[in-house]
């Protein structure tokens, strides 16, 4: 299944900032720790692999997910 163009954790990197920002005060800890796990999927925070075509060469890189089966996209690949 091909990912979408757009994930929660896209929309969480572009806006959460200013939420949190917006509603300080009035989000748990627990719930900034979640927005913060979120956002650090699929980015370099993670880790990742490299996958390179052995007939043409092409690279590509690909991020980890959290890894919390709770997060539905946290599957470990």
């Amino acid at each position: 299944m091909a990912r979408p163009a757009s994930e929660i954790a896209d929309i969480f990197r572009d806006h959460g900032p200013a939420w949190r920002k917006a509603n300080a005060g009035h989000v748990s800890l627990g719930q900034l720790k979640v927005m913060s796990a979120i956002e650090s999927r699929r980015t370099v925070a993670l880790g990742g692999h490299v996958m390179r075509c052995e007939d043409c060469s092409h690279t590509q890189i690909a991020y980890n997910s959290c890894l919390m089966g709770k997060c539905g996209n946290g599957e470990p690949a």
